[in-house]
């Protein structure tokens, strides 16, 4: 039987319909979202010295995987669950049977775990797409939420959500009995990173939970780990008994126990990590028409010129013609959705091959 070569259209339409794999294939990827400098190559040699023992023998269970992220973050054990990714948090959080109100546009998986009729949704307007949260506090208060989610930096417009005001939004929905789920999985990329995260705020907040995917920030999409840490013991045993005993595989346990070795590598990377995406976001603003949104993530929201190709048309005119995809949003909940584009920096020279097909297409060369 003779096979038929497939086009690259028909490439790009099957590239589109997948969720991962994209290793296998031969283009540039500037979709998904992680570290391109960590772990180091140590930890993969690591790996190939006991490839037999993590595959033969069962991982560790809960209480163990808790105390490893416990010496990775310095936050006691009681207080962390160890995930599967955040996408076992949000199903897990999607299944309490609780109202959710949710910001928009942001990562759909929160609105669309959730049962219909469950949830609310806030819509952040352009051109700024920043989080009122005084107005937020308000529809959660109005529309009876029990629990609210907010992601920052943002996916897919990669701003931050100053801290101050988070702290300001979690007291109030503390008055109404709301839970506030804040996920800081690009957290590590924000311009001030450290001083922004909530984690050190918890004791001081019972309604505050954070979730993070580890995913991202330390390059490890492919052995899927995510925590929560919150000092809500009844929230935490409720996630708890929605894990299974073995959530979590051995390769994923033997990171956990090596992390705490590499701090200075992973700071190192994500310093790497943000110097790339300035420069990747400097170059964006030279192309004449394009909005481009000052990124705290690793990733660059922008809008393409008016009057030109719309964002699904860039999408699929870079793979096709370059062997580069990115991520068009169509489809978000956000007005004229069809002309914004989700950009994740890669290496320097990466990026400015980008730059150069993005020029090519558009016509500003």
């Amino acid at each position: 039987m003779i096979k038929t070569q497939v086009t690259p259209k028909e490439h790009y339409e099957h590239i589109s319909s997948q969720h991962g794999g994209f290793w296998r294939h031969d283009f540039t990827d500037h979709n998904y979202l992680y570290n391109l400098y960590f772990p180091p190559e140590d930890f993969f040699t690591h790996i190939g010295r006991h490839i037999h023992q993590l595959v033969l023998n069962y991982p560790i269970a809960q209480q163990d995987l808790a105390c490893l992220v416990s010496d990775l973050i310095g936050h006691p054990p009681e207080r962390i669950v160890v995930s599967n990714g955040a996408a076992e948090l949000i199903k897990i959080i999607a299944g309490m049977d609780r109202k959710l109100i949710v910001p928009v546009p942001s990562f759909n998986e929160y609105g669309n775990a959730a049962p219909t009729g469950n949830v609310t949704v806030f819509t952040i307007a352009p051109p700024s797409f920043h989080l009122d949260v005084d107005k937020f506090a308000e529809e959660a208060i109005r529309c009876k939420a029990r629990l609210a989610v907010v992601v920052t930096p943002n996916n897919p417009t990669s701003l931050l959500v100053p801290k101050d005001q988070l702290l300001r939004l979690t007291a109030r929905l503390a008055l109404h009995d709301c839970i506030l789920i804040v996920d800081e999985s690009f957290i590590d990329f924000a311009r001030m990173g450290a001083l922004e995260t909530l984690e050190n705020e918890i004791e001081k907040y019972p309604n505050l939970v954070i979730f993070k995917s580890m995913s991202k920030a330390y390059g490890i999409c492919g052995i899927r780990i995510g925590y929560m840490l919150t000092a809500n013991a009844d929230f935490l045993d409720n996630v708890r008994q929605g894990l299974h005993i073995w959530n979590i595989n051995g390769f994923a346990e033997e990171f956990l126990r090596l992390a705490p070795q590499y701090r200075k590598e992973f700071q190192q990377s994500c310093s790497i990590v943000k110097a790339d995406r300035d420069q990747l976001y400097r170059q964006l603003q030279l192309i004449p028409g394009m909005i481009v949104y000052q990124p705290d993530a690793n990733f660059i929201f922008c809008r393409v010129p008016d009057h030109n190709l719309s964002g699904p048309e860039v999408t699929e005119r870079l793979f096709v013609n370059h062997k580069i995809y990115i991520k068009h949003c169509q489809g978000k909940t956000m007005p004229e959705s069809d002309r914004y584009l989700r950009i994740a920096s890669r290496t320097p020279p990466e990026n400015m091959r980008l730059i150069e097909a993005l020029r090519n297409i558009l016509g500003t060369e």
